[in-house]
């Protein structure tokens, strides 16, 4: 039960990059075990062969003693020994690939582990049921909001550079975006980074947010933490947690054919 309550954590993305990094795993194995077998045959075999000759060698000895002639000792062919040196170093090569396709599988699964884990700051709420719409205006508790009754229809996820109704972009977090309200006096710079990080990635919506308290708010249903800039490690960390993450209310929905045009 303890796994399965810390794996259903994880965001969908990071659980199929982990699928596919145990796949990866799976077929480093397979090939090497198919490997081992094929070079332990072939190791089985040159000894056969050289066992054969060796046999060979004698018959041909004891057919001269018998005739009274004089018997040349040839050395046997060294079939096997060049042949068995030449398998064990590239099976020393393959066991060297399957280190280093183990030691990738451990680095990428601890990112994804750093990623999939909260980051410090974060504030959880309370916001009701899913599904609850309204075309009325909606008077949220947090600012911007981080879910509750919404519109019927969503936002488009992307890049705005004018604000968008709050009860359609909590409608867009229903369905595991992740919103980046903005301050709209942040400097050009860091609005060119936070396009490019939006833009990335589906689900992903910003937008100016007039009287915010803090330069960047990043919510997500329930979730929501206050950043500085766009270099804060903590905006991806946050992302990397809450988009399309196990908070979401309805996974699988769409992230666009709703309202709105991106910049």
């Amino acid at each position: 039960m303890r796994r399965f309550v810390r794996i259903s954590y994880l965001s969908r993305d990071a659980m199929v990059r982990t699928r596919g990094c145990l796949s990866i795993g799976r077929f480093l194995y397979t090939t090497f075990c198919r490997f081992m077998r094929s070079e332990s045959h072939e190791f089985a075999c040159s000894h056969f062969r050289a066992a054969n000759l060796e046999n060979d060698k004698r018959e041909v000895a004891v057919l001269g003693r018998s005739r009274g002639d004089e018997v040349r000792r040839v050395r046997p062919a060294s079939d096997g020994g060049g042949g068995s040196n030449k398998g064990w170093i590239v099976v020393g090569l393959v066991v060297l690939v399957l280190v280093a396709g183990l030691i990738a599988l451990f680095v990428i699964d601890s990112r994804q582990r750093a990623e999939s884990v909260p980051p410090e700051g974060v504030e959880e709420f309370d916001v009701g049921k899913a599904g609850d719409h309204t075309r009325d205006t909606v008077d949220y508790e947090q600012v911007p909001p981080a879910g509750g009754a919404h519109n019927p229809v969503w936002q488009n996820d992307g890049f705005y550079e004018e604000p968008v109704r709050n009860e359609t972009a909590v409608h867009t977090l229903e369905h595991g975006a992740v919103w980046i309200a903005y301050d709209p006096d942040l400097p050009q710079e860091q609005k060119d980074a936070l396009r490019e990080i939006v833009e990335a990635q589906d689900c992903l919506l910003a937008s100016p947010y007039p009287g915010l308290d803090a330069p960047l708010v990043a919510s997500a249903w329930g979730a929501q933490m206050r950043l500085e800039s766009t270099d804060d490690p903590n905006l991806q960390r946050f992302i990397g947690t809450y988009r399309k993450g196990s908070q979401t209310p309805e996974p699988g929905a769409s992230c666009t054919r709703g309202t709105g045009d991106p910049a």
